[in-house]
Formats: structure tokens, sequence, C-alpha cells
């Protein structure tokens, strides 16, 4: 057996009666030593040249990487999280270990909020938005969004499209204005500038793209949009959907100004191993307010049974997180790269700034984009063998289609594609344990389209 021999460029200097291990000097192998069984690539000549062309990217990736990283170690390093805290709870979760507490506030650490609310009772990012959005509004109070339409799931939940009575903000007596996108997709900064009403009582602001074919917005440009709503009406809450934004930068939203942010933790934050739930982060008073629509006026957080195994899977997939968005941000480059190459739109551009984990392909016809998620499909680990097919689904405006052959129902962090069955036909790619998925899904993609 051959093994490496380790060096480094201080001297290691031993304490006094310290136990010494000496290992043996042996020589690393050379080059020629090492073989492979196959020589050949597994990727389309289109992904090897993409590869080779995006080495810079790839290597500012893994620094944002361990940027995070060592931001989510310092936080459950002050929680002083233990093996006790993975023990979870039953029933009314009174008998909780601390894992509750200590995840709450490792995550508000992390996004810079002054309180977080993390449960698996959220069954998704738009119940996580609907009860922060519940919490802000009242009867006779305006919901202004300020990045142009909402994602479709959202619309219901607005009343911008029929909820059947069944408790929309509209139902309830909560009014809604939109500031529509300016020309070249971003927000409109001067509509913007004279938006609000003394009776706007809430900005929401969606992060990522959504089903739009717009720029996902920054960080920095949350802040200045913050700013600007804030100076017209210090009252006005602002609320912004992180979802898919989290961890592609190095501050998250409450750090500059957000009241609350809320998303799902089968995305980003969830490392693509939290079963389910999600989250929302932010000021005291609201979090407390949001966690009163979860569960009831009263209960506050201190209630919600999580079991043992969800526990540590929230805490280990919210340690892997950075590690598992920076592989999706390596996807999103190489999807572009590799379309754009073909003729295609995309959104964002090759090699620009990455803002959240998703990437828009602009197919241009209904076959199109069926044959891409079909190829997908196939190129997925679980239900492989399926065809995805496009058809109504609850929440969506829209026939939808979806790839998503993983292994947590729904987890777009894993690997998967999406897109509704109308013009321009765009596909919206996201997730990917390891770049290399992506890779070898695109070679598939390529044969049929």
């Amino acid at each position: 057996m051959k093994m490496w021999t380790l060096s480094c460029a201080t001297p290691v200097a031993y304490p006094a009666n310290s136990v010494r291990v000496s290992m043996p000097s042996v020589k690393a192998p050379s080059s020629s030593q090492i073989s492979f069984q196959h020589n050949e690539s597994p990727f389309v000549p289109e992904v090897v040249k993409a590869v080779d062309s995006l080495y810079s990217e790839f290597r500012a990736v893994d620094n944002l990487v361990a940027c995070n990283t060592s931001r989510v170690l310092k936080a459950f390093q002050n929680v002083r999280l233990g093996s006790h805290h993975f023990s979870g709870s039953t029933g009314y979760g009174h008998d909780e270990a601390g894992g509750r507490e200590a995840l709450d506030q490792a995550f508000a650490e992390i996004v810079g909020a002054e309180s977080a609310i993390v449960r698996s009772q959220f069954f998704s990012g738009t119940h996580a938005i609907t009860c922060a959005l519940f919490a802000f509004l009242r009867p006779g109070d305006e919901l202004l969004a300020v990045a142009g339409a909402p994602y479709d799931t959202l619309e219901e939940v607005i009343g911008k499209r029929d909820s059947n009575g069944l408790g929309s903000l509209k139902d309830f007596g909560v009014e809604y204005r939109e500031v529509p996108l300016a020309e070249d997709g971003g927000l409109d900064w001067d509509c913007l500038m004279h938006a609000l009403k003394p009776h706007t009582k809430c900005a929401l602001i969606q992060r990522s793209c959504g089903y739009s074919w717009r720029q996902s917005l920054s960080v920095n440009e949350i802040g200045r949009a913050i700013k600007m709503i804030k100076m017209q009406n210090p009252n006005c809450l602002v609320m912004v959907d992180n979802c898919y934004g989290e961890f592609v930068e190095s501050i998250e939203p409450p750090s500059v100004g957000a009241d609350l942010i809320a998303g799902s933790l089968i995305k980003n934050p969830g490392g693509t191993i939290a079963p389910c739930g999600g989250y929302i982060a932010g000021k005291k008073k609201w979090v407390e307010a949001a966690a009163a629509r979860l569960s009831a006026p009263g209960l506050g957080i201190d209630c919600g049974s999580t079991p043992g195994d969800v526990m540590r899977a929230y805490f280990q997939g919210l340690f892997l997180s950075p590690q598992m968005v920076g592989e999706a941000i390596k996807g999103t480059f190489l999807i572009a790269e590799v379309m754009a190459s073909k003729g295609y739109q995309v959104q964002p551009l090759p090699r620009a700034t990455r803002h959240d984990t998703v990437q828009a392909v602009q197919l241009g016809s209904r076959e199109l984009l069926l044959a891409f998620c079909e190829a997908v499909q196939r190129s997925s680990p679980v239900a492989s063998y399926t065809k995805p097919v496009a058809g109504s689904t609850p929440g969506y405006a829209s026939e939808v289609i979806f790839a998503d052959g993983t292994f947590i129902d729904g987890s777009t962090s894993e690997l998967s594609c999406d897109g509704p069955l109308r013009e321009p036909f765009a596909v919206y790619c996201q997730g990917g344990t390891h770049w290399t998925q992506w890779g070898l899904v695109l070679g598939e993609v390529l044969k049929h389209i």
C-alpha cells in the first residue's frame, strides 16, 4: 500500500511530555503512476470546453463557500451545538432538549437577524411567506410588490387570483399594488422613489426571478430598495422572499434592513438533506407575530415537536448548505455557458455574477421545453424511468412541467428544472449536489433539443 508524504511550511511545535507518533516517509506517486480505468471524458465536448473556460468563476465560488461555511461554523460554536440537540421531541414539544432553540439562534446569527423560527411545520416556502405577510398586514393596509409580479403560488395568497373565498389577503380587506419592472428587467428605481402611500404597510421584495424573465436581485440592491421605502414611509415593513438566495452571497437581507425574510428548507438552507420545513427570520417582534400565524396567538415559538432524526438533518443540512449552494452556482455557470453557445437566450448571462441558484434558458417552444425536462428526468437518480407530464398544479395559474428525480420530494436544491407552459417557454434550472451532475445532464439535453 502506498502512502503520501505530508509536509508543512512551518515545523510542528510539540508541547512538553506530548506523545509523538512517527510515520514512515514515502514519496507521492508521479502522474505517470496514476492510472484511470477510462481515459475518455464522461462529458460531451460542449461541456468539456465550458468547464475549461470557467476556472476563475469556479475558484471564486469556492472562496464564497469557505466564507459562508465559516459563518455557519461560528454560529454552531456560539450555541455550543452538541449531540443532545439532535434528540428532538414529540407531542406539544414541551420536553424539547434545546435543539429547537439552538437551531433558531444559530439560524438567526447566520442570516444577521435578531430572531428566527425554523420549523418542520412550514410545509413550503409559500407557507412561510404567507405567515410573514399575515403577521404584518391588517384590514385596510396595502401590500406593495416592488419587484413586479410575485411568484405564481403567491397570487391566491394575495388575492391577485381568486382564492374562492378561502382567506386571501384580499378577502381580509388588504389592498395590493405592483411596481412594474424596468425595461432592463431590474427594479424601476424612478418609479419606486414615489411608489409608497401612507397606508402602504408592507413592501414585498422577491429576491429570485421566479417565473419572470428578469434579473434576480443582489443583497445590495435589496438594501437600496429598503432605504427608498423607509425614506418615504418609515412605518412600512419590508418582507423579502428569500427563496433560492440563501448563501449565494456573503450576507443576507436582514443585514441591510429587511424586517423579515422567509424561505424553504428543501431549497438552499436545507443542504439537500432536510426532509421538509421552512423558516422566517428578522426582527424579534415580527418573528413572534409570524409564529402566531403558524400556530396560534399566545403559543409563541416555544412549541411544536420535531422528531429527532429531522432535527439532526436540519443542523447537518444547514452546515452543508454553503457547499451545496456553491455547487448549484457552478451548475448555473455551466448551463449558461453551454446553452448560450448553442444560441439560446439565458438569464443570468454567462459568467455574470449570481444572486440566486436559478438559471433560466429561453427555449422558445412547448416541444423544446418538454424535451428539456424529459432529458433532465432521464438523468435523475430517482424515477429516471418516468416521463414528466405538463399539467395543472395547485398554486399555479398555468400548466407547469417539473423534472425532479430527487430523494426529497420537491427538493429543488438537489437537481431539478421546471417551467410554465407559456411564452417565452423558459425552463428554470436549480440545484445540484455537484456541478458534474449538470455536466452529465447537459449531455443528455443536447441530444434532444
